[in-house]
């Protein structure tokens, strides 16, 4: 078990760096287009590349976010409950979002296979196989659906989920 332990939390710290990288990559495509527009030059498609790359930092960072506390998490109800009705309501939390990310892979699958089916390619100036930039979505989501299950497994089994919370790091977002 210490394994299979080890090999989730890879993944999703996996999944948070290369999260990191797309939001590097929507830096160096920034910087690439300005000084292209200062040179007189055009870099076509820097806009689309961008925003694909803003998708895969989105749903790359799903799972990486859900296990560090960085969801949004109202627990004004969970605060007023006791210990059991807390567990139950956790449980009920984990089994629909674990269901609705697997819901949401499974569909993004069958999106990205039709769009390689029929080769659909971008409208913009870059022409990219649309499938490409849709995979990410499809992984993202698969990694998230993987966290959200875990979490819930360990709830039924262990008594907690996984999610931690870092109260310094959330004071600065109120």
């Amino acid at each position: 078990m210490k394994t299979l332990r080890r090999l989730l939390d890879g993944l999703y710290t996996g999944a948070g760096a290369l999260a990191a990288l797309c939001l590097v990559t929507i830096l160096t495509l920034i910087v690439a287009q300005m000084v292209a527009r200062w040179t007189g030059n055009v870099f076509p498609g820097a806009a689309s590349y961008a925003g694909y790359a803003m998708a895969g930092a989105s749903f790359l960072a799903f799972a990486n976010a859900l296990n560090r506390g960085s969801h949004i998490r109202v627990s004004i109800l969970l605060n007023a409950l006791s210990t059991g009705g807390k567990r139950l309501l956790d449980i009920w939390c984990f089994a629909v979002a674990a269901a609705v990310a697997w819901y949401f892979t499974y569909y993004a699958y069958w999106f990205v296979y039709w769009s390689w089916k029929f080769n659909e390619v971008s409208q913009d100036q870059d022409a990219t196989a649309l499938w490409i930039p849709q995979s990410v979505m499809v992984i993202g989501g698969g990694i998230l659906a993987i966290a959200l299950t875990d979490n819930l497994l360990h709830l039924i089994f262990k008594g907690d989920h996984r999610v931690t919370r870092d109260l310094v790091d959330q004071s600065f977002g109120e």
